[in-house]
């Protein structure tokens, strides 16, 4: 198979619904953009989005306190179906067992990356994709801010061995066709020193599980 020809979101045809209760879904704000392309791509008119802070993304520890409070918001003001547009994004487990005691389900897969890609996808390709480091859209735009800043690599270039060391590739996991991202993209990998690999995904898994809420 080849990955890098991976059907495109807009092949996929809106999902005819007739649903009127609404849907509240507490988002990552670092997927705010492709969650609105979804929604109205697929016409999902029931789904009110609450967005947490995308720095978050970051800050892992931070996302399960952030959403029990979001819960306990939604549920005072009288929703009471409720989607988490998160995967694990590395909590150990603790979005899952948050789910188990409210009664609430979440994207699938272990991060971002993953259900962009394709859950199964990436999956298949894990071993050989052991050394990559991954940028999104979102991530591609917010490099510094998300990425530099947070490890401290714009007060200590130095640092860079010790946190990329390991890494041999940057793949740049598209969700639009930019060139200007892709030109940002190509900027990040050379500033870690890594090679370069772009991988146009679409929306990937995001499509099914937003427009099956």
């Amino acid at each position: 198979m080849n990955w890098d020809r991976i059907v495109s979101e807009t092949a996929f045809p809106p999902v005819q619904r007739s649903r009127g209760k609404k849907v509240h879904v507490i988002a990552c704000g670092a997927i705010a953009r492709e969650i609105l392309a979804v929604m109205q791509q697929q016409g999902l008119e029931h789904i009110d989005l609450h967005c947490l802070p995308a720095i978050w993304h970051a800050f892992p520890q931070k996302i399960v306190p952030g959403l029990r409070q979001a819960v306990a918001e939604a549920r005072a003001a009288g929703f009471e179906e409720i989607f988490f547009a998160y995967a694990d994004c590395g909590t150990g487990g603790e979005i899952d067992r948050l789910c188990e005691s409210e009664g609430i389900r979440r994207i699938e897969g272990p991060h971002c990356y993953s259900f962009f890609s394709g859950n199964d996808r990436f999956a298949a390709r894990a071993e050989e994709d052991l050394t990559c480091f991954f940028l999104t859209d979102f991530l591609a735009r917010q490099f510094d801010a998300f990425v530099i800043e947070p490890l401290g690599l714009d007060r200590h270039p130095e640092l860079r061995d010790m946190y990329f060391g390991n890494y041999s590739k940057l793949v740049y996991l598209a969700q639009e066709e930019d060139e200007a991202l892709q030109a940002k993209a190509r900027a990040a990998a050379e500033r870690l020193g890594l090679a370069y690999e772009y991988r146009f995904t679409g929306f990937g898994d995001l499509i099914k599980a937003m427009a099956f809420t």
